[in-house]
């Protein structure tokens, strides 16, 4: 530590972090409203024992609930949920940090506070969290403190809202990546300490990247590229591999399992489109937003200055600088499953550092110039602060009034009343899966995704439609389900055919999977609905609910199975398959037995074909969220299990399950009686072996550590 800075009271720097720590703190909780707006002061909202909603928040509510009440009563933290997307695989494709904490919490609290204040906390941690990046990099307490309260400050941004690590995008329920993020900066500043020290080894690093990757992927993958930069170091290949190694160890039981159904095809490709914006406040953002320029300037001269100084801020460089060449090199070679616009909150906020390590150096260099150098470097230090501080609370415009829309809960909107009455009257009906309209203007609810709570407010009527789409294999067919029975469908996927607003193909469609109402929101779909003969059982205006024509979960094949033999994703087949309505049941499937035909074409499954006498009856059908059973006169023949196909589904009493088009899963029954269970594999088995093993050499090493200390002590 430089002696001129070594007497820095520790006051100064519990204001510096403390100030933009408390700022953040009163904005998120709900209590800090916009200058000017009469509501300066108000009653924390985040205390209010209600259900958060909007954007994407107000859908991510029932991921805690599913992790307390059916996967941890399992002996499961990821596993198979009945929920959405006629069932989808939980927490294998999200980060269960958070909803496990958030479980933690409902034991003390009530469920709506604690899974509000799960999502606020890593915005509240940044602070703390840049503060210790910033000196484990090597920087005198004033430049880390004015480093910290100026990075933070980044999460006031309110040019984006999707992004990740801001306010905004938090409050839209990327409050996971919040987590991640604040997590990134302290294994970075570790692993940069270890190298520039020379210290081979320490298991901290390790144990931040794997909390790092429990919490957010992208965050990961970004840190892990900036970390190698540290690799040319002296021994910066034992050290970054290691933490490497040990990160992945630790969170081997799920980033493995992660790892391998994405390699192995089990999620969904967006088709996300890239921004390609450069400069100003476009939507949905660039790199060179308005508010963003007087930072970048200052961010500038930081990061010169650093270098010319030769600090150590080759992590902090790669960090603000590799992001923003990804933004443009991403959608330059295709990548489209990773959204490029993903990566600049790193860049944003890297030149946010760097514009208060240019601040907090200035006022040192200016201190040690004056004969009282502490009191100059401290008053310099907090007049900095105080203009930072004052200057981003002034740009504060949106983010009060999101935080009080969102933890207001959907019992604090006007229309409350409506969907409280809708919710009750599906709770009324007899369990089966629902197809809602789709409609934007259902955000008055508090999100355009207010349905997807069906299984939330009552048990036994999952919701077709769910958030986290990249997890289900069946979420190109739900949209384009929803295009036909919605008059303005989101059509999110981007490159299928999506045919209209066509209630009769909705209707042969939503019977592929077993759908039992139809919830309509506009008076095109109530009116469509009636038109092609569904039958109104239920009213909550301005909502109608329609049962569907009555389908079953397991259907009997009555055509032999065509297996797909045309290379490729089965995912082209199984739209062109499921293109043709007026041909569903002629089942095309991944795989299958030798016997059934194999087809290079979809067309060809129609030309030669074996037909079964369709005799046979399914009974005692009983689906539970990791087993179905169901008994069936039809032993040898071909059945459809109408259930989302996911590799840990294995069949007791028939052959199978294989992959079938859409995507569903067919058995071929050996016995009467058949089980279909969702079951570990090497994948998640593998993964815990490993968890298992780095925590038992954690114990040792640290035993190990203690002993060695004693030992020295004694001696």
């Amino acid at each position: 530590m430089a002696p001129e800075t070594s007497a820095v009271p520790t006051w100064l720097i519990l204001v510096l972090v403390g100030a933009p720590t408390l700022l953040i703190l009163l904005i998120m909780s709900g209590i800090l409203g916009v200058i000017g707006s009469g509501s300066l002061i108000r009653f924390p909202q985040i205390l209010v024992a209600n259900t958060p909603t909007g954007g994407d928040m107000g859908a991510h509510v029932l991921l805690p609930q599913v992790l307390r009440d059916v996967l941890l009563p399992s002996g499961r933290i990821f596993g198979w949920s009945s929920t959405w997307y006629a069932g989808f695989p939980a927490l294998y494709f999200y980060f269960p940090i958070p909803a496990l904490i958030t479980v933690l919490l409902d034991v003390f609290l009530p469920y709506g506070v604690a899974f509000k204040l799960v999502t606020i906390v890593g915005l509240v941690g940044l602070p703390v969290a840049t503060y210790g990046f910033v000196r484990l990099l090597g920087f005198s307490r004033p430049v880390a403190g004015l480093g910290a309260l100026t990075g933070s400050m980044f999460v006031l941004m309110e040019s984006f809202s999707i992004f990740g690590a801001n306010m905004k995008s938090t409050l839209a329920g990327e409050f996971s990546f919040s987590w991640s993020f604040a997590l990134s900066l302290l294994y970075l500043g570790v692993i940069a300490r270890d190298t520039r020290l020379g210290r081979r080894f320490t298991p901290l690093a390790g144990v931040l990247l794997a909390l790092t990757a429990l919490t957010h992927i992208v965050t990961t993958m970004i840190v892990v590229a900036v970390s190698v930069s540290l690799l040319f170091r002296r021994n910066g290949p034992r050290t970054v591999i290691s933490s490497w190694a040990l990160g992945f160890a630790i969170s081997a039981f799920w980033a493995l399992p992660l790892g391998i159904r994405v390699l192995t095809g089990m999620t969904t490709d967006m088709g996300w489109a890239p921004v390609k914006n450069i400069v100003g406040d476009t939507t949905p953002g660039s790199p060179f937003p308005g508010e963003f320029i007087p930072i970048l300037v200052l961010g500038v001269i930081g990061l010169v200055w650093t270098m010319l100084r030769r600090d150590d801020v080759v992590v902090l460089a790669w960090l603000t600088l590799l992001p923003l060449v990804g933004y443009f090199v991403l959608p330059k070679i295709g990548i489209t499953m990773l959204y490029n616009a993903r990566l600049l909150p790193y860049w944003y906020f890297g030149m946010y550092v760097f514009a208060g390590i240019a601040l907090g150096l200035a006022a040192v260099e200016i201190g040690r110039r004056f004969p009282l150098r502490r009191s100059v470097t401290i008053g310099l230090s907090l007049g900095a602060g105080f203009i930072v501080l004052v200057a981003s609370i002034l740009s504060i415009h949106d983010v009060p009034g999101w935080v009080k829309w969102n933890f207001e809960g959907y019992e604090g909107k006007a229309d409350y009343a409506e969907y409280r009455t809708l919710m009750e009257t599906v709770d009324t009906l007899p369990p089966g899966r629902i197809m809602w309209e789709a409609n934007s203007e259902m955000n008055k609810y508090g999100t355009p995704m207010a349905l997807m709570l069906f299984p939330y407010w009552s048990e036994g009527h999952p919701s077709m439609e769910g958030l986290f789409f990249e997890s289900s294999l069946t979420t190109p067919f739900h949209f384009l389900n929803a295009s036909e029975v919605s008059e303005r469908p989101s059509n999110p996927v981007r490159g299928l055919d999506y045919r209209g607003f066509n209630m009769e193909r909705g209707i042969a469609h939503l019977a592929v999977y077993n759908v039992a109402y139809y919830v309509s929101f506009t008076d095109a779909g109530a009116d469509a609905a009636r038109v092609a003969g569904l039958v109104e059982v239920g009213t909550a205006p301005p909502w109608h609910i329609f049962a569907m024509p009555p389908s079953d979960l397991v259907d009997i094949a009555t055509i032999e199975p065509a297996v797909w033999a045309g290379g490729g994703d089965f995912l082209d087949p199984a739209l062109e398959w499921y293109d043709d309505v007026e041909n569903l049941d002629h089942w095309l499937v991944e795989d299958g037995p030798q016997e059934w035909e194999r087809v290079e074409t979809v067309e060809e499954r129609l030309l030669s074909v074996d037909a079964y006498d369709g005799s046979g009856v399914v009974s005692d059908v009983v689906a539970e969220d990791h087993r179905i059973s169901f008994t069936t006169t039809a032993v040898g023949v071909p059945h459809l299990v109408k259930v989302s196909y996911f590799p840990n589904w294995t069949a007791e009493g028939a052959d199978g399950p294989y992959r079938a088009a859409p995507s569903l899963m067919v058995v071929v029954p050996t016995s009467e009686d058949v089980v279909l269970e969702f079951k570990n594999t090497n994948a998640e088995n593998t993964g815990m072996a490993l968890t298992l093993t780095a925590a038992v050499g954690l114990g040792v090493y640290a035993y190990q550590r203690r002993k060695h200390r004693v030992a020295l002590d004694d001696a």
